[in-house]
This record gives structure tokens, sequence and C-alpha cells, in this order.
């Protein structure tokens, strides 16, 4: 949800949007005896919902409906509080003020405020109906005293679903001992535009790792039943849709994608949560999608979430979403179109500083408004209610809420996801972690070392541990710790309260000049440089008016940062950094000098315990960046799951990230291998399965993420290069070895078809597993149809004369010929490299025949893909496809100077050029001749479009020498 605090002043209570929905009726009403007994049927728990919810419609006026479905009138709130803490007027003082960085409403006092309104509503009001508190959750409770995780980039960066599902339950336990009802939480965009300030909100870049997480993180919330007990809370699934990519990366612009793109993309993790986690809200969007407001958009609100996924939930607005329709969108003449528009396109509910929907009465009156529209509306948050259980027990333990809030288990479990959130980006000749026996004194240097942290949509926790604070709790007597600021990034107040300031500026970097000698001097007294760098609450966050800004054109350091780190490595001494930050960025400079880097995006209120321990070895870290680093804003949009024919690189330049999706370090070592798919052909609708050995081979117990890419070969419509469709974290002991099992199931191989049907085409299919989207070994998966068709055309490639007898080359002739084809030197230099390679008859041969071919070459370093040796290409011309599918493999037989060399099979279809990598295998040339035998399983092919064969050198640069004699397609 969006909150202006440029409107403070007629700000209302985020968590008591929907609790003065019903105080209009409690001022019309509050005098008036109740018209209903305790034997009302929508008074029986028993009853299911939807009858409930008839028979109290059915009692409701126009007015009582009205204030359902909106905001209300602050002013309205009463109270029955039998412990005196509240009056009226204070409890309206105190909700009313909630919307502020210094708010303190403890845990205690929350729980008998929200218990002395719901007292007052269920008790004076003429029906009984109890109030939904909603307010904050993105990662914790947004009030006093609450617990502070990870921000959500942190929380997708564990790669952990079950653990977010733990912190969830604990934020909806917390949540709930206060009296909320509902959170606006998760944020399920798809961050696709990192200069988007509130990137640091969403859980990555990946839909199917949002939607992971996301699911988590609603069940965790709302607990795993339909009907949601006290100790959980209602989840909203935000911002619906398109949010995470808008145009040039400025918050609430448009995302004027596709309905391909959008289906892919952006709408996976909403699916998710409405068909899996069973969310109860949803909340609409700012932005526009191919012209039509998403707070309008019948397609999106009606047709997709509540026709096709069958959404039975209510909708609610975005803070003052329906009056941009008039102010912003212009496609509402007034603040009446606009809500009926919001109202005829599925919007259940208002959050607005002025409600919109409270002109609704008067537009039912007038024939404007249909009352069978308010009535669905109305039924939709009444069965919330019940569904809540509101009617049924209304109150809670103040007791309680001050035990769990931050309480013991949950600071622990706060820790716990501090620790797996941690990225280890370089560990440059194991310099992590620190040996403290070694270490005389430790600098702390960085505008973000000494002050909590903890990213935007915070309060104050009550407690929190600094970079600087766990250091120096960690280190003790043992070292000396000198702290050096370095420098300031920005004009506003420290920590979570910069998220609230208005008109920040940047602070001028030539006064920083005196903090940063400071730095250095502190650098040059010690042994190790720990340099907090990044951004802060003040510079990433959600832009909601121009006099707040949190949106940028450039990803780089801020004001005199990159002058700090320079001036600090210069010194010579080893430089590790830690970037707080809610956003990748493209630290080019310290990805280059530093000797370590750690991304802790924000680390909740233990992140200063959990980087030390990562430090000095206490703990290993584990985590994977949930996001796409690039070396500049230039190359946005940098995410990896991209289109194939986006494979230009920029000139003088590069498009490789700087650190890829999926990608993180270990203080251990470990090693993929056996990758197998079984069975190697299905039908569609079929499973199977894929299966990894990770083993451990480093000397420390550690956390590893297998990950599970796909790729469609040939589709009717273009698909990504790859994406991600599964992934699992585990923890390895030194030595250990452990086969990750995968299902391979129809879902992951639909595609949206060129007739936007959702299917699964016929087709191979590349299955890549490894530690990093830009690591993985790949098998392939072939689905066939029904009539064994595989999507691939009938070959009309010619079947070559002189094939017929299997033989290629047996050289016995002192000839470099053969059969069919032809033998050529091939290298690099045909594609612009520097390397060279000559074959020649030697003799004798293998198994004492004639004569053999001898390769001998040099590869040098300078071309893109360092290579060469032989190739040998079948056709009447070089590179002419051929078809032999008649045939089942190759052998040959080789010797030489004991190098590795591969042989490899290009066809018109993986030739290298399309982005598709030719078949490979390796092979030994030792001193003795060895046969050799693969099929063309080794290769991924049939030999229907076979091109070439190379037997060749891609080792590093240096000279090789060896032969190959007898080779055989048969």
């Amino acid at each position: 949800m969006t909150l202006c605090a440029h409107k403070l002043s007629s700000r209302l209570l985020p968590a008591l949007l929907l609790a003065s929905s019903a105080f209009t009726s409690t001022a019309l009403c509050q005098n008036n005896p109740a018209d209903t007994t305790s034997t009302a049927p929508y008074k029986n728990a028993a009853l299911p919902v939807p009858d409930r919810v008839a028979d109290l419609l059915s009692r409701m006026t126009l007015e009582e409906k009205i204030d359902q479905i909106n905001w209300g009138w602050l002013q309205k709130v009463d109270v029955v509080d039998p412990t005196n803490t509240y009056t009226a007027e204070s409890a309206r003082k105190a909700l009313g003020a909630e919307w502020g960085g210094d708010i303190q409403l403890t845990p205690r006092n929350a729980a008998i405020l929200r218990n002395a309104v719901q007292r007052y509503q269920l008790e004076k009001t003429r029906l009984g109906i109890p109030v939904i508190f909603p307010g904050e959750a993105l990662h914790g409770y947004m009030e006093y005293g609450a617990t502070s995780f990870p921000q959500a980039l942190g929380l997708a960066s564990t790669f952990d679903p079950a653990l977010v599902k733990r912190i969830f339950t604990a934020i909806g336990d917390e949540a709930g001992s206060r009296g909320s009802g509902q959170v606006f939480s998760p944020v399920l965009d798809i961050a696709r535009d990192p200069r988007w300030g509130r990137t640091e909100e969403t859980l990555g870049e990946d839909p199917y790792l949002v939607s992971r997480m996301g699911v988590a993180a609603i069940t965790g919330l709302q607990g795993d039943t339909y009907l949601i007990d006290r100790h959980h809370v209602l989840a909203t699934a935000k911002h619906f849709a398109v949010h995470g990519a808008p145009e040039g990366g400025t918050n609430t612009a448009p995302g004027n994608y596709s309905e391909r793109v959008i289906r892919d993309n952006f709408l996976v993790p909403f699916q998710a949560a409405v068909q899996e986690a069973h969310v109860g809200s949803v909340m609409a969007c700012y932005n526009e999608i191919d012209g039509v407001p998403c707070h309008a958009n019948h397609w999106l609100l009606d047709k997709v979430l509540r026709q096709e996924w069958g959404f039975d939930g209510y909708i609610s607005s975005d803070d003052n979403g329906i009056q941009m329709l008039m102010d912003t969108h212009h496609t509402a003449h007034d603040m009446n179109d606009a809500a009926r528009q919001a109202l005829d396109a599925g919007v259940d509910f208002d959050v607005s500083d002025v409600p919109v929907y409270a002109r609704l009465g008067d537009q039912v009156k007038a024939g404007a408004v249909s009352i069978a529209q308010v009535d669905r509306a109305v039924s939709r948050i009444l069965a919330t209610k019940f569904r809540l259980g509101l009617f049924d027990h209304p109150y809670v333990d103040p007791d309680y809420a001050e035990r769990i809030n931050n309480g013991p288990e949950h600071r622990q479990l706060a820790l716990e996801a501090a620790r797996k959130s941690l990225v280890l980006l370089k560990n440059d000749k194991n310099i992590l972690p620190l040996d403290l026996a070694k270490l005389k004194a430790i600098a702390v240097i960085g505008p973000n070392a000494a002050d909590l942290h903890i990213g935007g949509y915070s309060r104050d926790p009550g407690f929190g541990i600094s970079v600087l604070d766990g250091i120096k709790a960690r280190v003790g007597d043992k070292a000396k710790v000198l702290y050096e600021k370095g420098c300031k990034i920005t004009t506003a107040p420290e920590g979570f309260r910069g998220w609230w300031a208005d008109n920040v500026e940047l602070v001028d970097t030539a006064s920083q000049a005196g903090s940063i000698k400071a730095a250095v001097d502190a650098a040059r007294k010690s042994d190790v440089a720990i340099v907090v760098v990044g951004e802060n609450e003040s510079t990433n966050r959600e832009a909601w008016s121009e006099g707040h800004r949190g949106d940028r054109d450039s990803l780089d350091l801020l004001g005199a940062q990159n002058d700090l780190v320079k001036a600090v490595v210069e010194t010579g001494k080893p430089v590790i950094v830690l970037l707080i930050n809610g956003r990748p960025l493209s630290v080019n400079y310290i990805a280059e000098h530093a000797a370590a880097i750690f991304e802790g995006w924000y680390m909740g209120e233990m992140g200063g315990q959990a980087f030390a321990e990562a430090v000095f070895g206490d703990i290993n870290p584990g985590g994977k960046l949930p996001i796409t680093f690039p070396r500049t804003v230039g190359a946005l949009p940098d995410f990896y799951n991209h289109k194939p024919s986006d494979n230009r690189s920029y000139e003088f330049s590069t498009r490789k990230p700087l650190f890829a999706f999926g990608s993180g370090l270990s203080y251990t070592t470990f090693k993929f291998d056996n990758l197998k798919v079984e069975p190697q052909q299905i039908l569609p609708g079929a499973t199977a399965k894929v299966t990894v050995d990770i083993t451990n081979t480093g000397s420390r117990e550690g956390d590893e993420v297998a990950e599970l890419y796909l790729h469609q070969r040939v589709a009717s419509v273009t698909q990504p290069v790859m994406k991600l469709t599964r992934f699992e974290r585990l923890t390895l002991k030194p030595g250990e070895k452990r086969t990750v099992e995968f299902s391979v199931t129809p879902d992951m191989l639909k595609i949206w078809d060129i007739n936007m049907h959702h299917v699964i085409e016929p087709g191979v299919f590349n299955l890549m597993v490894g530690p990093s989207s830009d690591d993985t070994k790949t098998v392939k998966l072939t689905v066939a149809g029904l009539n064994g068709e595989t999507g691939k055309p009938i070959s009309t490639a010619p079947i070559p004369s002189n094939s017929e007898s299997g033989i290629v080359s047996t050289f016995d002739d002192g000839k470099v010929a053969a059969n069919y084809g032809m033998w050529i030197a091939a290298g690099d230099s045909m594609n612009g490299g520097k390397s060279k390679s000559s074959i020649a008859i030697v003799e004798p041969g293998a198994q004492a025949s004639k004569g053999a071919l001898q390769i001998k070459g040099e590869n040098i370093e300078g071309g893109p893909f360092i290579f060469s040796g032989a190739l040998y290409t079948p056709g009447a011309t070089p590179m002419q496809p051929v078809n032999l599918s008649s045939k089942k493999g190759i052998s040959f037989w080789a010797k030489g100077d004991g190098g590795t060399y591969t042989v490899l099979f290009l066809t018109e279809s993986r030739s290298g050029q399309s982005g598709e990598i030719p078949g490979m295998t390796t092979f030994v040339a030792g001193a003795e001749w060895k046969q050799y035998t693969f099929p063309f399983s080794t290769f991924e092919t049939d030999g229907s479009d076979l091109t070439g064969i190379g037997f060749i050198c891609i080792t590093d640069p240096g000279k090789f020498q060896f032969a190959i004699d007898q080779v055989e397609i048969k």
C-alpha cells in the first residue's frame, strides 16, 4: 500500500483503514437499540459463511452498506475500555497519529486500544459489526516494538520458503496479538527495473522465486486453513499488477507490456497466491496496462482474477488509487465517475484519504449505480470478517501481545533469517573468514556501519544490533575496533526514520574530505578494513510525491562513498565491503578492488550480529541473489530470463552482469555431477524426474542451492533463454554427497502459444541445474505428442553417399580424406581469434594400421571462445547438413600428449551461432591408443541435421598435439 506523507494532515491510520468503515453507521445508530438478538443467523458461528453474510446483508441500510466499503470518518471513533486506558478522544488521537516514524504504540497498548474500539462496535452499534484493523507487514509488523526481519529482498536471498513461512507466521502472530486482522503484504511485484525505489519491497526478478516466497508468506500469515484464527491475519497480495517494471523506473508509471509477457511473468505469483495460498485480499495497482488504469481494469480484476483463477476474497484500492482515475490518468470526469468505474471493475474497498466510495449512496438513490454492485462489494467485506472470526472472537490478550512481540523466540528467528539472507559475492584468495587471533586492530568504516538500517515500511523495533555493534560484541577485547563514518549520504535522519523524510538532499561530496581522511587513518592503523556502504532508507523507497522521491536514474554509489572506498583500498590494507541497500548497485570499482564483498540488503534488527558471525567464520554464508546486478544503468533491462534475440553486447563493453541471478559463494566448495532425467522422453501431461548429485568438496559445513532452469529449444512463440522452475537449499557436511530430485511437471512445460492458449507444445527442453544461473549443467528432455511427434520437422537433409558402411576415415592411404565429407583444420581464428592448428597424416595408426590424423596447434588468448583443432564436415560442402539419423553414434581411436580434448557435434539447430551450445563430451589422448565410442544421445542429437564434428582443444592457452584414427559413424 502507498501512504502519502505530504497529506499527513488528512492521513487516517493505516491500521484503521477498514476499522473506520463501521464508524459512520455508529454515528447514525449508536443510540438505537439493537434490532437483532443473539439468535440472529449471522451471529451463529455454526452456519456457513455465505449464510451468515446473506442474513446480515439483508438487515443493513444503504448507509451501513456504504460504510463497510470505505474508510469512514475517523472522528466518529468511540471506545468501551474496561481498563480505562483510552477515552474516545485519546483513542482518536492515538489512531490518527499512527502514520509517522516516531509513534510508539506499544504492543500492550495497541491491543487495549483495538479491544476498546472493537468492544464499542460490538456492544454499542445497531448490528454489532466488528472492525478489521489492517496494517503494514512487509518484513515485520509496522508498529513500535515488533520484530524487524530482513527486508523482502533479503528474505528472497535465503531461497528458503520454509523459513519465510516461519517468519510470516511470527509476523502474523505479532500483528494478530495487537488486534490487527489484516496486513498489506506480501509484495508480489516482479522487479525488472532496479531504478524503481520499491525494488527493496519485492522478492526479486524471477516469477517462480517470487511465487514460492509469496505462497510461503501468505500461508504463514493466514495459516493453513481457510478460517483464520487470532494468531494469524488476512494477507493482501499486492500490487495487482505489472508494478515492478514501470516506464523509466519511476513509481506508478505505465506497465505497458503484451498480454503474453504479463501472463508469463507478472501474473505468475498472483495466480499462485490465489490458487495455492487462498489469499484473502488483493490490492489493485496504481499503474496502467495498455492504456487502462488497473483500478478500472475489468480484464485484470474480473476476467483474470475472479473468472479464470476463482478468487473469492475482496479487492482493495491502493491509497488514493481511485482518485487517480480522475487526477492522474484522466479517465474519469469527476470523483463520482471514478467511484462508479472502480466499483464496476471489481474494486470492493476504497482506501482513500477522503473516501470516494462515500459518494456511492447518493448515486444508488439516483439510479446511477446498481445496489447489486454495492451488495457484491459489501458481501465480500463481510465474508472476510466472518473468515477472520471477528464476530465470534473479537478480542485479543494484551499480556500475550507484550510477551510475543520481539520476544526471545522471534528475535532468534530474526537472527536465523539474517544469517541465511547474507550473500557472499567475492572472497579473493579466501581472505574470509577472518582469523581473529591474527588481528590486532580492525577498522569499521562507512555511513551504514554504526546505525541500524532495516529498510522501508519499518518502525522502531525497540531493539537492534548495528554492524558496528555486532563486530564489537564479537571481537570483545581480542582486538581493537576503530570506527569512522567516512562520509554521510543524505541530509535525512539515519536509519528507518529517513524513509519518512521529505525533501531529502545529497550531502555535498567536497564537504566529506575530512571524514574520508579520518577513515583512511583508521584503516592504516588496522590489519583489515570493513567498509559498510550502499544506500539508506532515504535513497531507495516508495516515491509517493515530488517531495518524497525514491527512484533513481543511476545505480552507482551515491555521494562520496566511492571516493571513500577508493581511499581505503589505496592504503593497501585488505578491504571487506558490506553492501546495505535496497536495489542492485553497479559497484564496479568495489567488484574489482575489494578483497571480499557481502550483499546484506537490509538485514533486520539482528543483522549486525549475523554479519559479524559470518566475517569471523561462526557461520558459513549461503544466500543467493534474487536479482541481477548490472554493470551500469545503461544495461537495463538486465534480468536473466531474457529472450534469445537479446544477445548483442555493447560496443566497448559487455552485457555480462556484475553478479548473476542466483549466484552466491560459500566458505566451502560444492560439486554438481551425475545429472540425469528419467525418462528422457515423455508425453504431454506426464512427469519426469531430474536428479543431480551435490557433494561438499570443501573442509567445512555449508549451504548450497540447487537451481533447476528450463528452456524449450523450439516453440511457436519465443521462449526465455532460461527460467527458474525449481530450487532447493540444502546443508552438507564436509565430504557429504546428496542426491537432489526435482519433478518436471506439466505446469513447468506450459507456454502461452501463438493463439494465447496455455498448452504444452511437443519439443525438446534443456533442463539446466547448477548453483547459479550462469553456472549450470544441461540434460535434454523430449516431450512427444500423442502420435510421437516432437515438434521437430522431418529432416530434408540428404543422406550422404558412401555413408552406408559407417566408415568415415582410416587414413591408411596416407591422405587427409574421408569416404564422404572432408577434414579441415579449424579454430577460433574463424571468429576473430588468434589460435591456430594444422592436420597431417602420421604413421603408424591405431592397431598397427598404416596411418592416423595428427592434430596439433596452439591456443592463444584473444577470441571470445578459445579453441583449435580439426573439423570433419560430412556434407558435400563445408557445414552442409546431412541426415545420419539411421546411425547410432561415433567411434574413434585417440593417442597424444595426455591432454583432455573435446569432441563436439554441430547441427543445423545447434551450431553455436543461435545461442544453442553444441553437444559435446571429452576424451583423453594418452600415450597409448585408446578407442572411444559415444552414442548420438551424448551430443543431444539424433543425427538428422548434422553439419560437423569437431575434435578440438578448448583448454587454457598453450600448445597441444594428439592423433585420431579409424573414425566411424555407424
